[in-house]
């Protein structure tokens, strides 16, 4: 989904980003009450003895009157034995008419606000088929980013849309709400007032006229969850654009769009074209291809990845990207929890800028990045893993779930190597275990690993679950053999991660030469050594815009090995058993190392503290020659010492 006013792209081109915090629920639905924005009492718990396969909606709706009535027919399979009760996720504001199983009336209660109660007659069998046919009526109440909207469109025309994400399906019919049950087909007849069409998921079957009266039946034959069920109604213009397949074929975008707006949606839409061809090179074919992808224009400022046929409100690149990635990341497959929302809406943020990287649009590319961090990093706390799933605001932070999780991607095609990053994309959208199904962040990070064969722990704890970023500082500097030395100092915004662990970029500029080199830094004060073949007058931190990181300063210190070694002294040397190292105090020791005359590295150890003394001891060293390397925030020391 993208967020309300909330072409971030254009929002972000256009320099707009506020620096506090946003709350799109409140901001842009200030009249609601905290259970509405919250979304508290998101689904029932005693919705899990059954497994949704079919639903039959018949609904009755007029643009002109914010009203639903008709009935829903819920077929499920029984997974647990003397079941005798079914409960559904359904808003006890509207009316329950009646409810019949097997051709008999049943009863039911609301047990809560939103838990429908059904009593069965008998107690059902495990691993039998059985349905629920449910009567209500009601003016649906409105949670979210608005469950069931009327208003009005173009020329005071009416409209009247759905939008179900996170928590709204069950305002409006009976469901399971909740992450863990995608419903295997609909069958959608909505009927209305003639002189209006209705946009839903799947295909079109047919549209039959009834006196006043028109009845559109919408059949959707693959698997969703109930917030990716909608509808959309309105007196729309009807076009189709077609997007051609490497096998052929054509695939079909339909087009509904409010009339006064028709000549700025076919200059849209047609950018479909080009970007569902991408997409469909990098992760394989359109997920509904059987049947359909389109668009019906709504109210809600922004756009929302119904499968098969998306919600927009407008037709501008980043918006028509950003929904249409949602195809594959979030309709195909589906977080498993808000709490990985990120999986939905930071693959579909990052999908827009690779439009610009991979049409070869450096500029819009290199805006992308560099607005995206700069909304990532606008605030030092929190984290992409979402850690309230009761407020639909926090799920929904633009920072967070969508700036930053997409540069969390970028970051790992960034470790990875675009081989490595798209295969292992590939892979997930595919696997059949997830396909059309619902993922964690693990099944992700799974097929990251098996690509790659890294070890990805430390890179998720760090940015997916921890919280901030990484502040980086340099100090740069020639010895008098001419070796390039680089210090790499780093600062986190919050002590949830101990240290940001990154292959960190710089290049260094001079004589009308360059060089990106890369830092593989794993703690602080680390000093890299290289040999580049020219002398550097100018240092660039992330040249390319690959981290989600901040920079203060890249400080030159001249061509000498740092002048510390007035105030430190090794003693004894040569010697036996121990040596001591003499520091004068206003030195931060960051790290000690001793190297033999090969090279190997034979002590280790990170201190980052001030002390007068140190002793080390060399007892189990072999005898000969050996250097000693001190790194400290003045700079390094270097001194051979002779083991006897």
């Amino acid at each position: 989904m993208k967020k309300v006013l909330a072409l971030i792209i254009v929002i972000l081109f256009a320099g707009s980003i506020l620096a506090q915090e946003r709350n799109f629920e409140k901001d842009f639905f200030p009249n609601r009450t905290s259970l509405d924005i919250r979304g508290i009492q998101m689904a029932s718990s005693n919705t899990n003895n059954y497994d949704l396969k079919h639903y039959t909606f018949k609904l009755n709706v007029d643009p002109n009157v914010s009203y639903i009535s008709g009935n829903v027919t819920a077929n499920f399979l029984i997974t647990k034995e003397n079941t005798n009760h079914i409960y559904f996720d359904f808003n006890s504001a509207m009316t329950v008419d009646s409810i019949k199983y097997h051709n008999q009336i049943v009863s039911s209660t609301f047990s809560g606000t939103y838990e429908l109660k059904v009593d069965l007659p008998s107690k059902l069998v495990k691993n039998s088929m059985d349905s629920i046919t449910i009567w209500y009526r009601g003016n649906p109440s409105t949670s979210g980013f608005g469950s069931f909207a009327t208003d009005l469109q173009c020329n005071s025309e009416k409209a009247l849309w759905t939008l179900s994400e996170p928590y709204g399906a069950k305002d409006w019919w009976p469901t399971k709400q909740s992450l863990n049950d995608k419903i295997d087909s609909i069958d959608m007849y909505v009927t209305t007032p003639t002189g209006y069409k209705v946009g839903s998921n799947g295909l079109l079957k047919s549209v039959i006229k009834s006196e006043d009266k028109l009845t559109h039946h919408w059949k959707h034959n693959y698997p969703e969850p109930a917030y990716l069920i909608a509808i959309a109604v309105s007196n729309y213009s009807e076009y189709i654009d077609w997007v051609p397949l490497d096998n052929g074929d054509s695939l079909m975008v339909l087009e509904y769009v409010y009339p006064c707006n028709i000549d700025d949606a076919k200059a849209g839409t047609a950018d479909i074209i080009p970007t569902m061809q991408f997409y469909i090179s990098l992760f394989g074919n359109y997920p509904f291809d059987k049947e359909k992808y389109g668009h019906a224009q709504f109210g809600w400022a922004g756009g929302m990845e119904h499968s098969s046929m998306t919600f927009v409100s407008g037709f501008n690149h980043s918006l028509l990207a950003h929904e249409l990635a949602h195809q594959w990341f979030g309709d195909k497959i589906t977080c498993g929890s808000w709490q990985d929302i990120w999986l939905n809406e930071g693959f579909a943020t990052y999908l827009e800028g690779l439009t610009y990287d991979f049409d070869r649009q450096p500029y819009y590319w290199n805006l992308w990045k560099t607005n995206n961090r700069h909304r990532a990093l606008e605030l030092d706390h929190g984290s992409v893993f979402v850690d309230d799933t009761s407020s639909v605001g926090r799920i929904f932070n633009s920072r967070l779930s969508y700036a930053k999780g997409a540069f969390l991607l970028h970051m790992l095609r960034w470790k990875l190597g675009d081989n490595d990053f798209f295969k292992a994309l590939h892979n997930y959208i595919n696997d059949p275990e997830l396909a059309y199904n619902y993922a964690r962040t693990i099944d992700l990070q799974k097929h990251l690993e098996e690509q790659s064969g890294q070890d990805l722990t430390e890179f998720f704890n760090d940015w997916l679950y921890g919280k901030g970023y990484p502040t980086y500082s340099f100090k740069w500097w020639y010895n008098t053999e001419g070796k390039l030395f680089i210090q790499v100092n780093q600062t986190q915004s919050d002590n949830s991660v101990d240290y940001f662990e990154m292959p960190v970029p710089v290049q260094l500029l001079g004589e009308e030469k360059d060089t990106v080199l890369v830092l593989n830094n794993t703690k602080d004060g680390e000093v890299f050594e290289f040999d580049i073949d020219f002398k550097a007058d100018d240092f660039i931190f992330d040249p390319d815009i690959w981290l989600c990181a901040k920079f203060t300063s890249a400080d030159y210190v001249g061509t000498q090995e740092i002048g510390v070694s007035n105030k430190i002294s090794v003693f004894p040397n040569p010697a036996n058993e121990y040596i001591n190292i003499a520091i004068d105090n206003s030195i931060l020791i960051k790290n000690i190392s001793i190297f033999d005359i090969n090279g190997k590295k034979v002590f280790d150890k990170y201190y980052n503290q001030k002390s007068n003394n140190i002793e080390i001891s060399i007892k189990d060293f072999d005898s000969g020659i050996y250097i000693l390397k001190l790194i400290s925030d003045k700079g390094v020391y270097s001194k051979k010492i002779l083991k006897q």
